[in-house]
């Protein structure tokens, strides 16, 4: 199998899988008991909280665990609006958030809270300026992710936390694609909250964190017991939570090497695919994840694309994998100017230190073809011939 859908999610490490048996298997005690196979649970905790601390350089006590990206978007968001009403009600988000922002600011809407979505460019990136112009005086909270989820953009974050900073207002940032991509220093950012999700590099489903500056007035999502210091009640995941702790520690040592690696992968088959006729890269060049790759295909359609491929064992998707059931274009693709017709044929390629140039040309080696059997069965391109 050629897997080339890393932003979806990603294969369960062995070094991650090793960490967790005990707490699948003996080790398996509350973390909240008093006895000793209650405390080995807490301990494991613990050590995982410091892992998420290091990777992030920032204070344990700073880190809680939720059990996804979506579930810490969503605490991040709801608990500043509504732990910080009494300071003002207005949210700035951008257009292209992944649907947990999206859809936790429009819900935030019909409580009466007000949401600027900022436009972002050809490339996907906002303009600080637009941002400036938003502010209000009862502006409480912009959110804007590290890295989009699709086209692979990366924003200004280090200028959006210091205008936040300048402003008094809260940052948070959902960095679920960025994290054991790029190298991520909280000290040297001014980020309030920061989410995160253990699938995305290579960390069991089901688990994620949130970030919470100390000082960060938030509200609980959740309500119960007094698990996370009382401010996210469940009984833990600990295998999970032992699997975060590993992954994220694993993800964030020699960044720089993977980086590098990705980046010539990335490079190397976005060079090729813009030598098939009539193929638009979505997103900034430069500015963008080391492995992510999205491009149209003008004429045709991208599920279309992704059934020829599964074909041959290529696993890849048209857009994001949590609106994948949908058949509308991509939102994302849609705020950077593409018209629909465009938007509906993308094809977007994540890779990992996993993947090999090989790879890459075997699959180079079977679009082509598809391609051009899909556009001559396209009216749209026969219109256009």
């Amino acid at each position: 199998m050629y897997y080339f859908d890393n932003s979806a999610t990603t294969p369960i490490s062995e070094k991650v899988l090793e960490a967790m048996m005990p707490y699948l298997t003996s080790s398996y005690g509350n973390a909240s008991s008093i006895y000793s196979l209650g405390r080995e649970s807490r301990k494991a905790i613990d050590k995982a909280r410091d892992q998420v601390a290091k990777a992030l350089n920032c204070d344990s006590k700073e880190i809680y665990f939720t059990n996804s990206g979506t579930e810490s978007d969503n605490w991040a968001i709801k608990g500043v609006a509504y732990g910080n009403k009494d300071k003002g009600k207005h949210i700035i988000t951008s257009s292209i958030e992944h649907h947990a922002v999206l859809h936790t600011c429009k819900y935030l809407e019909k409580q009466g809270f007000e949401v600027t979505y900022l436009p972002v460019n050809k490339n996907g990136l906002i303009e600080i300026k637009d941002l400036i112009e938003a502010i209000r005086p009862d502006t409480i909270l912009i959110s804007i992710m590290y890295a989009n989820n699709e086209i692979g953009t990366v924003q200004p974050i280090e200028e959006i936390g210091e205008i936040a900073k300048e402003k008094n207002i809260y940052f948070h940032t959902d960095a679920v694609q960025a994290i054991g991509n790029i190298d991520i220093d909280l000290q040297k950012l001014n980020i309030d909250l920061l989410s995160l999700s253990g699938h995305k590099f290579n960390g069991p489903k089901g688990i994620g964190a949130l970030y919470i500056k100390n000082g960060t007035k938030v509200e609980n999502l959740l309500h119960g017991g007094s698990q996370e210091k009382g401010k996210r009640p469940s009984t833990e995941n600990v295998a999970g939570i032992v699997g975060l702790g590993k992954a994220i520690e694993l993800a964030t040592k020699d960044i720089a090497k993977k980086e590098k690696y990705l980046k010539n992968l990335r490079e190397y088959a976005i060079e090729n695919l813009l030598e098939i006729p009539n193929t638009i890269l979505n997103g900034d060049r430069e500015k963008r994840l080391p492995g992510n790759v999205n491009v149209c295909f003008e004429y045709i359609e991208g599920e279309s694309i992704l059934l020829m491929l599964d074909q041959h064992n290529i696993c890849a998707s048209s857009g994001s994998a949590c609106t994948s059931g949908s058949l509308d274009p991509s939102h994302v693709l849609l705020a950077i100017g593409l018209p629909h017709e465009i938007a509906h044929g993308s094809l977007r390629l994540t890779f990992s230190e996993r993947n090999t140039k090989e790879e890459i040309d075997y699959l180079l080696n079977l679009l082509p073809p598809i391609i051009q059997r899909l556009r001559d069965m396209s009216p749209l391109y026969n219109q256009a011939k």
